[in-house]
């Protein structure tokens, strides 16, 4: 009688062990604590863990025990990051790390005005979303950053056009308006036109990054994001794959795109975080084969001159032929996706000759 010997193949981790080996990786291998790349990448992956509410243990946090232990020393000498310090510390402690530093450092910023260093109100915003976590007003002009954020957002006509400052912007609106998810934003339909032009314009870029953040924003705006973005920010992440193997620094990787795509996936209920993670420094690397239309796009309108027209039904033809086949599949795609798309166009085409006067204010 012969022996058998089966080899099973080694289980796969779970979605939480990946999201620990994340943190690990992240807090100790991927970058030097000095580089204000660790804080951006840190932060970002513990907002989306507490924005979640995904459970995690003390043993998951301690890569972060000596970071809180110094936050104090570190907000003091680096004052131009406390966004980042705040961040961190408020959701390590709202994940289960132990301590209650975040109420002190939130007193610490406001008692140094240290929001009058920014110019942005979508910074003002989110540092008064910080702020009051931890129940520190900021109250001074506050109504009137909502009704500026709110005024920028509603021009449609922004977002038909290609701004990667003004998309990111907008999305990042959303998630402090509904305080990443927690309460209706209460759009207007001129907001939610702006998302879904956004939402086309990262389509036909396929920048997946973009689109994965429109896809949960307008989850937190109740609304069911298109099954064809929804199916591409699921197909860019199951194609993002962790490596051991990294290449020199600058790291310029996936490493976003992976979070982000990931997040929509979890908030929109599909799979997430399934790639195992190895041990040490990680690279992310995006196996996806991309056609961004955006060039093509552009230049056959540019070229028709005076010839050309912001009636979709009337270019719909000249610019599908004027594409290659991969380009005019992406274009069909973005055409099926949204019932806005031949008012997305229209302001693409930047076909009209009269610009109307902008109202003053």
């Amino acid at each position: 009688m012969s022996n058998i010997i089966s080899f099973r193949p080694p289980a796969k981790p779970s979605r939480a062990q990946n999201l620990r080996a994340l943190m690990i990786s992240l807090a100790q291998h991927r970058r030097a604590k000095d580089d204000v790349f660790w804080l951006k990448e840190n932060a970002e992956v513990l907002g989306m863990l507490a924005a979640t509410e995904t459970m995690v243990s003390a043993e998951d946090l301690a890569p972060y025990a000596e970071f809180y232990d110094q936050i104090e020393e570190k907000l003091q000498f680096f004052p131009q990051y406390y966004r980042f310090f705040l961040s961190i510390c408020l959701d390590l402690e709202d994940l289960g790390m132990a301590g209650q530093k975040g109420e002190i450092l939130c007193n610490r910023v406001a008692e140094a005005k240290l929001v009058r260093a920014e110019l942005s109100d979508l910074q003002r915003a989110e540092t008064r979303r910080l702020l009051a976590r931890r129940g520190v007003s900021y109250r001074r002009g506050t109504s009137r950053i909502d009704d500026r954020l709110r005024r920028f957002a509603e021009r449609a006509e922004t977002f038909a056009l290609p701004n990667k400052k003004a998309a990111y912007e907008l999305t990042h609106i959303v998630f402090y308006l509904s305080e990443y998810g927690r309460k209706d934003p209460q759009l207007s339909r001129s907001f939610i036109t702006s998302l879904e032009f956004t939402g086309v314009l990262a389509y036909l870029d396929q920048n997946h990054d973009l689109l994965a953040e429109v896809c949960t924003a307008l989850h937190f705006a109740g609304i069911r994001p298109s099954p064809v973005w929804n199916e591409g920010v699921a197909q860019a992440h199951a194609l993002i794959m962790p490596q051991s193997e990294v290449p020199e620094y600058p790291r310029n990787d996936a490493f976003h795109t992976y979070l982000v795509t990931g997040w929509a996936q979890t908030v929109l209920g599909g799979a997430s975080f399934a790639a195992q993670i190895p041990d040490g420094p990680v690279y992310f690397l995006s196996n996806l084969q991309q056609c961004s239309v955006l060039l093509p796009l552009s230049e056959s309108l540019y070229r028709l001159g005076r010839l050309r027209s912001g009636d979709w039904s009337k270019m719909r033809e000249h610019v599908l032929a004027a594409l290659d086949l991969p380009c005019q599949g992406v274009l069909m795609r973005a055409e099926s996706s949204t019932e806005e798309f031949a008012a997305f166009f229209e302001g693409f085409a930047r076909a009209n000759e009269n610009w109307p006067a902008e109202e003053a204010g």
